[in-house]
């Protein structure tokens, strides 16, 4: 078995991958829509000043389409490591911000945050799902896809069921058809896991990509 390694994990080919897709869009074949099973338009059309935080975005496409439907005081807010690979101009109500979300933190919180595909790389997922929490609006929607499997314990051996069941004990819920996360509403999160390290070399995920495993006691 691998030997976990320490974060950051950004210099590993698995992480700073350029070629997984980056290019969904809101709706459509290949977009958000499609990968978490909601409208998220809808979701933010009922709140005077909505505000969106999209954890590992990509080309920020899903936010570039939404902007024109949404007011102009709208906060849209793109975070990954790399940014657009593609420069090109943002919406005045997006904010693209490029830096790991392992480590960056918002001065606000929002309504609506998601990280389609993103936690696969990220390091410490727990840690990561858990600081989310606490950026939502309190009656904010948060969306993640999630592997359990990916989720091992310091000897690498499987600790997916027991983090589902301490995510579902904090007031999340676990779709495994879809590999998908939900939290509504801000709070404050701890669970039983501590982060040891990571190993970007464990190999393909569900989604047939290589990802990280995350290894906690």
């Amino acid at each position: 078995m691998p030997k976990p390694r320490p974060v950051p994990l950004e210099e590993s080919s698995v992480v700073a991958n350029n070629t997984m897709n980056r290019e969904r869009g809101l709706t459509g074949v290949n977009s958000y829509a499609r990968e978490l099973g909601v409208d998220l338009l809808s979701d933010l059309a009922h709140r005077p000043a909505p505000s969106w935080l999209d954890l590992c975005s990509g080309e920020g496409r899903a936010l570039r389409e939404a902007a024109p439907a949404l007011p102009a005081d709208t906060v849209l807010t793109a975070v990954d490591l790399v940014g657009p690979l593609v420069p090109r101009p943002a919406p005045p109500v997006l904010e693209e911000i490029v830096a790991s979300v392992s480590t960056w933190t918002p001065s606000r919180t929002y309504d609506l945050i998601t990280c389609v595909h993103g936690l696969h790389y990220v390091g410490d997922q727990l840690g990561l799902l858990t600081r989310a929490a606490s950026w939502l609006t309190e009656d904010g929607l948060l969306l993640a896809n999630f592997d359990p499997d990916s989720i091992r314990r310091s000897d690498g051996s499987p600790a997916g069921r027991a983090a589902v069941t301490a995510l579902r004990a904090a007031g999340f819920a676990y779709d495994p058809r879809r590999h998908l996360l939900t939290l509504r509403g801000g709070r404050t999160v701890e669970l039983p896991f501590t982060y040891v390290g990571a190993d970007p070399d464990a190999g393909p995920n569900y989604t047939g990509q290589p990802a990280v495993a995350s290894h906690y006691v």
